[in-house]
């Protein structure tokens, strides 16, 4: 049976009751449909008009003419056979009792949904900038280049049927695992700038360096995978959080900082700040490490930070540099954020290093990427979709790892005041440039966002740089013990946040 089969059928049910779009997760509203993405209550009301092309989606042209009399059930759809059982037909009218129904039809055809790109709400036509991660678009004549750097983030979601976390625990993280979805796409980020740099771009359908199909399976849902759900969340465990329980963006950077210790390939240099405060003699501390050993130099990639900066003419027994991700949770504000901050954090959005920002409101996380006007552009985790692993050749299907959808937008002033920022600094010179930049756009202002200090707080505890634990085994298999989780130092005696 085909997709428009079984809608016709779910739809059947409903034909003498009044419409309703499909719903989005607000107050008052009916509640969400599992697996069906957050950008579907953006179809046209009862009664538009319009058509939209799939072009710049699919690759080929498709349009759904609607009169204003006509009703989406009866219209028809002209698309090009190859792609007619991949494309939702019409919006779906569906009474809150049915919803059952559909839930069960869309399930099947969960990875397969397209949504139709001008249905979407659209940039405003404006001579702003767009500033996505560090980067500047003209909207009126650069739309087709912004859409791409925004397509080009990995996008991580809920996913469903992986195995059980710790064996016999959650066999997917809808409903919780918004805000670990997010710290994934932070990391993701940076770990594209370490190996691909920021100016690489993903194209549908074309071969990737072998550099990304490797950063994609560290996100895979399995206990293997360095940053996998099972590894964030059973290393929430030492935060304090149980599994299956909602993160904040501080538990999210701490728990990063910890699973970074374990994964040698990328070698991370994590920094989640305290008090509001970054310290650089901590991080100048932290990065600065002596190159490899000749012992341990066969054992690493060819692209491991020894070699890159040995090419670049680094002297033997010079401290080299260890890529650094700084992490940044801001409390900005008490119930919402102050507006006195607004400047300050989209300055951080223009910065070269820039990763973003976690954050969102209660329970519900996004990860913003840039703004535009007073409005945040951020990836929305809040779709389900099924578990993906590698394929037999060794190299993973990513057709569900980009957002083809037009970005979702909020305004700024809605934004939950508890935060964390994140930036990449590959190289020293990097960090250092970022340091001038906070001093001359974030420490002006009269309130500001946070500090940033040159030497370590004598009233703190002394600064020492993480460690891997000294254990036998795997990262993966480390972290399957929540019991020797006890060998990390819990910071949250040192914390001002509380998530």
């Amino acid at each position: 049976m085909s997709l428009s089969q079984d809608l016709r059928e779910a739809r059947s049910t409903t034909a003498s009751r009044r419409q309703l779009r499909l719903p989005i997760k607000r107050a008052g509203r009916v509640p969400p449909i599992t697996g069906l993405p957050r950008s579907f209550a953006s179809f046209p009301p009862r009664g538009a008009s319009g058509s939209c092309s799939l072009s710049a989606v699919l690759g080929g042209e498709a349009s759904l003419p609607l009169s204003p009399t006509q009703s989406p059930s009866s219209a028809e759809l002209q698309v090009p056979g190859s792609f007619a059982a991949a494309v939702v037909k019409w919006p779906v009218e569906l009474a809150q009792d049915d919803s059952w129904r559909m839930e069960s039809v869309l399930s099947r055809y969960e990875n397969q949904i397209t949504i139709f790109a001008d249905y979407l709400e659209e940039f405003p036509d404006t001579d702003e900038l767009v500033w996505i991660l560090g980067k500047p678009h003209l909207l009126k004549t650069e739309k087709s280049k912004l859409l791409s750097d925004i397509s080009a983030r990995l996008w991580f979601t809920y996913r469903r049927k992986f195995s059980p976390i710790g064996g016999t625990g959650p066999s997917s993280d809808a409903g919780w695992g918004c805000m670990l979805r997010c710290g994934q796409m932070m990391l993701a980020q940076a770990l594209i700038c370490r190996h691909l740099g920021r100016d690489w771009n993903w194209e549908k359908q074309k071969e990737q360096p072998k550099e990304y199909q490797r950063i994609l399976q560290c996100f895979l849902d399995r206990k293997d995978c360095c940053y996998s759900i099972h590894q964030m969340a059973q290393m929430g465990v030492g935060e304090g959080k149980s599994i299956g329980e909602w993160f904040g963006p501080n538990t999210v950077a701490q728990v990063l900082k910890k699973l970074a210790l374990f994964d040698e390939w990328n070698s991370l240099a994590v920094y989640v700040s305290m008090d509001n405060t970054v310290v650089i003699e901590d991080i100048k501390k932290m990065c600065c490490v002596l190159p490899l050993s000749a012992d341990t130099v066969g054992e690493s990639p060819p692209d491991t930070l020894n070699a890159s900066n040995q090419s670049k003419g680094t002297p033997a027994g010079r401290p080299a540099w260890k890529p650094l991700l700084l992490i940044v949770p801001l409390r900005l504000g008490i119930n919402q954020i102050n507006p006195v901050y607004v400047d300050a954090f989209k300055e951080c959005f223009k910065m070269p290093q820039s990763l973003g920002a976690l954050g969102g409101k209660p329970n519900n996380a996004y990860y913003f990427i840039g703004f535009l006007g007073d409005e945040l552009i951020f990836l929305d985790p809040h779709t389900t979709q099924t578990f993906v692993d590698t394929e037999e050749n060794g190299t993973v299907d990513d057709q569900t790892f980009h957002c083809l959808q037009s970005p979702q937008r909020m305004n700024i002033l809605n934004l939950d005041p508890s935060v964390a920022l994140g930036f990449f600094c590959k190289e020293e010179k990097d960090f250092d440039s970022w340091c001038s930049l906070v001093q001359k756009e974030i420490l002006k202002e009269n309130l500001r966002m946070f500090e940033l200090v040159q030497k370590h707080p004598s009233h703190w505890p002394p600064f020492v740089p993480p460690a891997k634990p000294e254990v036998t085994t795997t990262g993966a298999e480390f972290i399957d013990s929540t019991e020797q989780l006890e060998e990390f130092d819990l910071e949250e005696d040192f914390e001002i946040l509380s998530v």
